[in-house]
């Protein structure tokens, strides 16, 4: 391959050794027909120069890229899954491929796979994914980016030829492997797999090996698991603000889909709320309401509290305690600061910013049925009391029910209000995510095998991302 200047290989994950991962070959696939390549996050990588042949050579075929991993590494966790614990989990149907440097930061970013065959860690799974999962995290991980919320970026989506039995949709039904670049797989459940046997030694390994790759600013920490938990905890939090105010339901919030670096991943039975509603869930499975739109916080800080028992053998249990106790304030400090960002609105202090988030919650939940979850912050964007008015929910929020929030809303000041000069936002509409659309995008696929819809889908929010600029 022609290896661009930008590109920089780094990678380290190998240095854990096979306590942590297992070496794997990907599946030979029948076929292997490019559906997405995302040429922006290339860049960031400097793997853009690649030809559509040598895509498909190393995200279809997984030939190693230059420099990097000479054999892809299945990753060895645990996990509470809804809550109970499962000791035979890990990478059953993806690996890590590659790492390396990212072109401005610096940052050390990796590849990884789904679908890409059996591994160890596979049980009774055929280590495959379906091309409608696949549409739909290529979907999923674009607007989350859109809206500010810190996702893994998907890479990749490559068709693959088989005929894949899903017990909970039609089958048989098209097959793909999908790349996504994120910034670490290491999971809550990588540490829960070394306490489950008890291991200091590798929990001290893992949190010299994160810290060193992903923290470094606490390299002199006196005690580095706690101020490790407290990172974590403290990226945690934000990624659950960001959640929230986008409106977004992850659906499977199991610890082993969660990771060190505080970056959602890994898009199942996800959702978009189509209004305010706590109660909403994801997924058909969650009978119980465990994983519901309104419990996520919650769920995060039950995570937590798993991850910090992982550092009690390495670590004095008073000071894990003192930071589990921190992450309230902490996310709800994060979650006014979302609801600023997605409102367009500086800072006023934190009684006030915290009033604010409030109030916006209640009268989003007041608009009822009719006002949406995205409008709602399409319409008020920079604070634009006059735009919104105008708007084609101009009568809800003219209503009593919004009389608070325009109050307080008055008393904040704009940020970048230029931005509301965006082509995008002269529509009447905002880009949204919802079920039905989805759904729509995928039968033309299932039924035509036409991808106009997705990729006209994907230039739209991209569209939108470009207007709101929240990252």
């Amino acid at each position: 391959m022609p290896v661009s200047p930008a590109y920089r290989p780094d990678p380290r994950v190998q240095e854990l050794g096979g306590e942590f991962a297992d070496p794997v070959a990907a599946a030979d696939f029948p076929m292997t027909t490019l559906r997405f390549r995302n040429d922006r996050a290339a860049a960031s990588v400097g793997l853009d120069t690649l030809t559509d042949a040598e895509w498909i050579s190393h995200f279809g075929r997984f030939a190693p890229l230059p420099g990097n991993l000479p054999q892809p590494l299945a990753q060895r966790y645990h996990g509470h899954q809804f809550r109970v614990y499962n000791p035979d989990l890990g990478d059953g149907r993806g690996f890590t491929f590659a790492q390396m440097r990212e072109t401005g930061t610096d940052r050390l970013l990796e590849l990884g796979t789904k679908g890409s065959g059996q591994t160890p860690w596979s049980r009774a799974g055929d280590g495959r994914l379906t091309l409608k999962g696949g549409v739909r995290e290529v979907l999923a991980t674009a607007m989350l980016e859109a809206l500010g919320v810190p996702t893994s970026r998907t890479f990749s989506l490559i068709e693959t030829g088989e005929e894949l039995v899903r017990g909970d949709e039609p089958s048989p039904t098209r097959s793909a492997v999908l790349v996504r670049l994120s910034h670490s797989h290491v999971r809550f459940g990588s540490f829960q797999r070394h306490a489950y046997f008890q291991s200091a030694e590798r929990i001290g390994q893992l949190v010299d090996h994160v810290i060193e790759l992903y923290y470094p600013e606490l390299a002199e920490a006196p005690d580095r698991a706690t101020a490790l938990l407290g990172a974590v905890a403290a990226r945690a939090a934000r990624l659950t603000a960001r959640w929230m105010t986008a409106g977004f339901v992850h659906g499977v919030l199991n610890t082993d889909n969660m990771n060190i670096t505080g970056e959602s991943f890994d898009y199942g039975p996800y959702r978009f709320l189509p209004r305010n509603d706590p109660n909403f869930t994801a997924a058909y499975f969650d009978t119980s309401g465990l994983y519901s739109f309104g419990r996520q916080p919650e769920t995060v800080f039950w995570n937590l509290q798993q991850l910090a028992g992982t550092f009690t053998l390495v670590a004095p249990q008073e000071g894990l305690i003192e930071v589990l106790n921190s992450f309230g304030p902490v996310y709800r400090a994060e979650l006014a600061a979302a609801m600023l960002a997605r409102l367009g609105l500086k800072s006023q202090s934190e009684e006030a910013d915290v009033a604010l988030a409030n109030a916006a919650f209640r009268a989003i939940a007041e608009g009822g049925d009719r006002l949406r979850w995205e409008p709602f912050f399409f319409d008020w964007f920079t604070g634009d009391e006059t735009r919104a008015l105008a708007s084609l929910r101009g009568d809800i929020y003219a209503g009593e029910a919004f009389a608070s929030f325009r109050e307080i809303l008055k008393t904040f000041e704009r940020d970048r209000p230029e931005r509301l000069g965006a082509a995008y936002f002269e529509g009447a509409e905002p880009q949204e995510l919802l079920y039905e659309e989805i759904e729509a995008i995928w039968a033309d696929i299932a039924e035509r095998d036409d991808w106009g819809a997705m990729h006209a889908k994907l230039a739209s929010i991209e569209t939108a991302r470009l207007a709101y600029r929240l990252g």
